[in-house]
């Protein structure tokens, strides 16, 4: 079918289906096979045998590994070395109180133990000068300690080593006989503000041993489809990375799919004459949402399952609301949704498998959906399974509800529950709706596409061609992007001094194409230099 050619293909792995999108003879093409939740990779085999075994395979992938993994705390035991007497900045955090008159709320608890936090007697100053470095004995005696620990991965995080890596070096070469993955601050975050560029690189540890072991079970099962097979990852801030910088820096990979739906939905609607658009992204498990104003926004600072995150994502508004989000009544007796979704297994009660009622079988039951033409028509969704099973469930619960009551109330439930996400990506950040066209994808966006609109006053909606892999197909077109940051402290009075703002850019540009290089790319590098800055005033006592 392609001979001596590579043949690229996205694949976006999502809690109930994985998607798959490629480009063959000019034609876009997709596939859609149910996930493997146990192991993700299971689903992109068969993808990749159904698609047939091209003579050289690029794959770019989407995946969810990092942001379960994270929602879940079903990562890796991690120890956290800092500066001495800060070993608690990550569960002091900033003192804010989300909830502040909340009399039972909990705090999210820090992803390192207290006993698997180690201080380190050194000192960096704020300019970069060593005041104290770290002694041999020291970090012999803390290497000891990890060891007997049995800890999977070390975060290192040190007041000030974005000035001066020094010390933070010191550690890693200590520690490298410990063969477990290191994460450290001057290599994932070389920026001030102690708190935010120290949960980032616990995050990183925390998902680091995960990622590796997903990434490489990945990679030995694609190399066999293709000669010269490559696999690149989806990060959250549009771009596409390599695979071992992928298992280097998770952090980066947290939004992965949802990120490549923002891209996707952007370039359809650009192609569609409309650059305002409001994403709307309806899965199995959950609804992401964002803004863009002419181009997708970004934050370089993010909150990630109550945890700090400082690299850069695009704005994506997350709900527990999807296709196959768990309906149920609460002990008042109103009516739920999500955000437990019952996912791929055992689905929806429609499915097969499942008992527990879902917002697909809500759609079903009002003829939303053909049962005979789900997924290209491969799969038979069950109408008198779901029928039955519903109405039982109601009787149990006592609900006076008829099935199609109880159906259009679950519609209208989730509908209000993505509509506030909406205004929160919109009205709540100053933006008017009715200025923006809304783009509905994912498997089941175009089912609740209008009525959304409707009640946000949105003039225009776009339902692009393939809307249940738009996610993929955002991939597919994504760039490589690599982020390149550091911090600088200075004094100015008057004028910017612009030579030396050049000069800090010239080396971020020479580590930035050294890396590119590193990994094998030969083509023609765009840099996109952007600056964030602040100005503190200073008293003058002696006027």
């Amino acid at each position: 079918m392609r001979h001596n050619s590579y043949l690229r293909i996205a694949i976006d792995t999502g809690g109930t289906f994985t998607d798959c999108v490629w480009i063959e003879r000019g034609r876009v093409r997709m596939l859609k096979v149910f996930s493997t939740p146990a192991d993700p990779s299971q689903a992109i085999v068969e993808v990749l045998k159904k698609v047939g075994f091209p003579s050289s395979l690029i794959l770019l992938h989407g995946t969810t590994v990092g942001t379960n993994t994270l929602l879940q705390r079903k990562g890796a035991r991690v120890a956290l070395l800092a500066t001495a007497g800060f070993e608690d900045a990550i569960e002091i955090g900033r003192q804010a109180r989300p909830r502040l008159y909340d009399l039972f709320f909990d705090r999210v608890q820090p992803l390192v133990r207290r006993d698997l936090r180690f201080g380190v007697h050194e000192r960096t100053s704020s300019d970069g000068e060593i005041l104290e470095a770290p002694s041999r004995d020291e970090l012999a005696s803390l290497a000891n300690q990890l060891q007997k620990k049995s800890v999977q991965a070390v975060a290192v995080s040190l007041l000030f080593s974005f000035a001066n890596s020094k010390n933070e070096i010191a550690i890693i070469t200590a520690l490298e006989a410990l063969a477990v993955p290191l994460s450290v601050s001057h290599q994932i975050l070389p920026e001030f503000r102690e708190y935010e560029r120290t949960s980032t690189v616990v995050v990183n540890a925390y998902l680091q041993p995960v990622m590796q072991h997903y990434l490489e079970n990945l990679d030995q099962r694609v190399r066999p489809l293709g000669a010269g097979a490559k696999v690149f990852v989806m990060q959250s801030s549009g771009g596409i990375t390599t695979l071992s910088a992928a298992a280097r820096e998770p952090v980066r990979t947290i939004l992965s799919g949802p990120a490549g739906g923002v891209v996707g939905a952007a370039a359809v609607a650009r192609r569609s004459g409309y650059k305002r658009i409001i994403s709307f992204d309806m899965g199995g498990t959950s609804t992401d949402v964002a803004l863009v104003n002419g181009e997708a926004r970004a934050s370089s600072q993010s909150e990630i399952a109550g945890l700090s995150v400082g690299v850069p994502m695009l704005d994506i508004h997350s709900v527990g609301a999807g296709g196959g989000s768990i309906t149920r009544f609460d002990s008042a007796g109103a009516l739920r949704v999500g955000p437990e979704s019952a996912g791929a297994d055992p689905g929806p009660i429609c499915y097969g498998r499942g008992s527990e009622p879902t917002v697909t079988d809500a759609n079903l039951l009002l003829g939303r959906l053909q049962p005979h033409r789900f997924l290209g028509g491969e799969f038979t969704l069950n109408l008198e399974r779901t029928q039955g099973l519903i109405a039982d469930w109601l009787k149990k619960n006592a609900s006076s509800f008829t099935v199609q009551e109880f159906a259009a109330g679950v519609i209208r439930v989730v509908n209000a529950t993505m509509e506030k996400a909406i205004r929160a990506v919109s009205v709540e950040r100053g933006f008017d709706p009715r200025e923006f066209t809304l783009v509905c994808f994912g498997g089941a966006g175009g089912l609740h596409a209008c009525e959304l609109a409707k009640s946000l006053s949105v003039p225009r909606v776009i339902v692009p061609p393939l809307p249940g892999a738009l996610s993929a197909f955002g991939i597919l077109v994504s760039d490589v992007v690599n982020d390149y940051s550091r911090t600088v402290l200075w004094s100015i009075s008057g004028k910017l001094p612009f030579d030396m703002l050049k000069r800090e850019f010239i080396v971020l540009h020479r580590n930035a194409e050294t890396t590119l290089r590193e990994e094998g790319w030969k083509g023609a590098i765009r840099y996109q230099p952007s600056v964030d800055m602040r100005a503190i005033p200073i008293a003058v006592l002696n006027w």
